[in-house]
Order: C-alpha cells, then structure tokens, then sequence
C-alpha cells in the first residue's frame, strides 16, 4: 500500500509462531562459529579471549529485551503513546515532534532493537487509532532506532563495544558523542518531516484526539515504570550495564510471577539475538585472520584529521550496508588502534548510523520489517530506501563533523 489510508494492525501475539529466517541465520552462525573453533581455523586461546569479552554483552542483551518485553506487556508503551497523542492537542507539527522525541529516548535508553521491536506495533497501532497515515509513524520507529543509537553504551551493542574498547564509563561516552547524537538527529528529524510527515499530514495539519488507555494492570504498569528507571539511574552512576538490565529485569519478572505469571514463558530470552552475536563474532574473528582485516585496513587508510575520521565512517558505513553493522563495526575494531579514538568513534558512527541505506544492514531494520510485515504494513520501497540513503549519507557526514569539533 501507499500511505495514503491505513490499514489495521493484525495482532501483535499469536498462539502459533512460525519459525523466523533470521532464526535460521542465528543457529547457522552458531555452527559455523563452533566449527571454526573446532578445525583450528580460529585458535581456542583466540575464541575463549573472544566469549570472555561477549559475555558480559550477552548478559546485557539478554535481559534487557526482557526489561523491554515486560515493560511493553504491563502497557507502559501503549499508555505513553497515547498520551503524546492526548498531549499533541490534535496538531499533527506537535504529534510530529512528541514521536521523534519518544522513540529516540526509548532508543537511547533502552536500545535500538527495542524500539524496532517494541515500539513499531505500537506506532502502527496509534497510527490506526487517530485514523491517519502509518508510513510516517513506522519510518519514524525505524529510522530513530538507528540514528537516536549513538549517546550511551546501551543503546547499541557496537557502542558497548567501543566504550570497553577505549575504556570509557556512560557518562565519559556520552561527553564525547552528544554533540555527534544532536547532529544525527537534527538531520533525520528534517528530513522525516519533509519526506514523510509533511507529505502525509491531514487535511487542515488536525487530527482527532484519542481517548487515554489506561493499563490492565496498574500494579504491573508502575512496577514497570519502576523497573526503567532502576536501569537508568544503574547507567547514570557507572555501575555495569549488564548488571542493570538484569536487576531491572529481575523486578519485572518478580512483579509478573506475582501479578501474571502466564505471561512469563521461556520465548521472552532472545534466545536467536544471544546465537546470533555469539556466531557473529567467533566468524568475523576468522575471516579477519584470513584476509578480512587486510582488506578493511586497506579502507580505513593511514591518515589521521578530517580525512582519517571521513574515511573510518565512510568505511563503517559501507561495510554495515555490505554485511551488516555489527560485523562491521567488529572488523574496522581489528584493524584500529585502541588509542586512536577519534576514528574509532567515526568507525562506530558509521555503522550506527549508514546501516540505513539498505534494510539488511541494520538488525534492528530487519526487526522492523519483520513487525510490519506482521502488521499488513506496507511502506513504499523505492521512497523509503532513496529516503533512508539520503539519512545515512548525509547523518554519517554531520555526526563525524560534530565528532571532530568536539575532539
């Protein structure tokens, strides 16, 4: 479809759940990242030195999807929504401008993936309620969910990567890219607005209010909230993300076994996300040793400055669109100095910010897909990825700008 008239989400859970191909592509990496280890074509001193660094990601990705899960499921997405929709006042500019502003705060603190999978259904669904157009909402999701990435370690795994990579806590991280994170999202908010939103608005820029949803569950519903904020101040004092998420996401599921103990059930581990990073890296490892590195070190270059930090995002972004960010976030790492943080961070914001370009490149634009297929969405192809190359080329150029003004 166009989105001209919008369609009604199919339900978000169902009874039955067909197996998804990325959880094919997730046990397939896992094989084949074992039987690297296992014909020596990784050395086990090498992948045991590279689970000992992914575990603590592990535990980090882990819970805090099942932060996010439990969070959406006490109704703490679906209220706040609807209040931005209360809060626009029947102004579609307002509506605009509380969406960009949510999802880029549930990307920041509660990661990309999260707003991809969470968050889209959500959007679809207030999108349906205020009877308006459901592209501008669900391209607000998707794009906000790669370009809002940048500011903490939480709120992309690659961030965290690169926080313990140049040894630096949230709030240290946070003082070198928030200048990169407001150029990122000065370019994607305009560029939302007048590809997406401006094109779309109704008639007279007015829509009709919604009535307020209230939780099932008021208990659940504040101890949800109770729960996100926990995380938060856990990042704001320094303390390990991992042992954040999981303290947060232990509260929920006591809550829940209490309140609802139905909805606890062993499909809320991400179990296919944990196979998947886990492959990811012990392959990306290998093939670097065999020719990967050479190659990317080839891309990056030698140079320092303006031109050194150009090329590092350049490079990240190419190869996120190639072969996705993560891996290639991981292969520009090897062949970059940990002391050369400038280009380290080009690199990173190159791969947080091109995956845009093409829809494979970006799990979280993978996840996005996959809830708007469910949702009998349809967004215009060939309008969203010119859009969404424009967002990455032009977003990598000003972050990486923003970057070398801040040192």
């Amino acid at each position: 479809m166009t989105s001209a008239g919008p369609v009604p989400p199919a339900p978000i859970r169902s009874a039955r759940r067909r197996p998804h191909p990325l959880d094919a592509i997730a046990v397939a990496l896992a094989v084949v990242g074992a039987g690297c280890v296992a014909t020596g074509l990784l050395p086990r001193p090498d992948a045991a030195a590279t689970l000992v660094r992914v575990l603590p990601l592990l535990l980090f990705l882990g819970t805090v999807v099942i932060l996010a899960e439990l969070t959406a499921a006490a109704g703490v997405f679906d209220v706040l929504a609807t209040r931005l929709a209360v809060a626009a006042r029947g102004s579609w500019p307002a509506l605009f401008a509380l969406c960009v502003g949510f999802a880029a705060v549930t990307t920041i603190v509660l990661n990309l993936d999260t707003t991809a999978v969470l968050l889209t259904p959500v959007m679809l669904t207030l999108a349906v309620t205020l009877r308006t157009a459901v592209a501008p909402l669900a391209v607000t999701t998707v794009w906000l969910a790669n370009t809002a990435s940048l500011l903490l370690p939480v709120s992309n795994l690659t961030n965290l990567l690169a926080a313990d990579r140049i040894g630096l806590d949230p709030l240290g991280y946070a003082g070198l890219l928030w200048l990169p994170q407001l150029a990122v999202l000065a370019v994607t908010t305009a560029l939302l607005w007048y590809c997406w939103w401006r094109p779309e608005r109704p008639p007279g820029n007015r829509f009709p209010a919604p009535a307020p949803h209230r939780p099932a569950d008021p208990v659940l519903y504040r101890t949800a909230l109770a729960g996100c904020l926990l995380f938060v101040g856990v990042i704001l004092v320094g303390a390990p993300v991992g042992l954040g998420s999981a303290v947060a996401a232990g509260l929920l599921v006591l809550g829940f076994a209490i309140r609802s103990p139905a909805t606890l059930r062993p499909a809320l581990v991400p179990w296919r996300l944990l196979l998947f990073v886990t492959g990811l890296f012990l392959v990306v490892q290998t093939i670097g040793r065999h020719g990967l590195n050479d190659l990317v070190a080839g891309l990056v270059g030698q140079d320092g400055g303006v031109l050194g930090a150009l090329r590092a995002g350049g490079t990240g972004a190419l190869l996120a669109n190639l072969v996705n960010n993560l891996p290639a976030y991981l292969a520009g790492e090897a062949v970059l100095p940990s002391g050369d943080r400038q280009r380290l961070l080009a690199l990173l914001i190159g791969t947080n910010v091109g995956p845009l370009a093409l829809p494979w490149a970006s799990l979280a634009t993978l996840l996005w897909l996959e809830r708007c297929r469910a949702a009998r969405v349809r967004v215009p192809l060939a309008r969203f990825l010119v859009t969404s190359a424009a967002v990455a080329v032009l977003g990598t150029v000003a972050a990486v700008g923003a970057l070398l003004l801040t040192g």
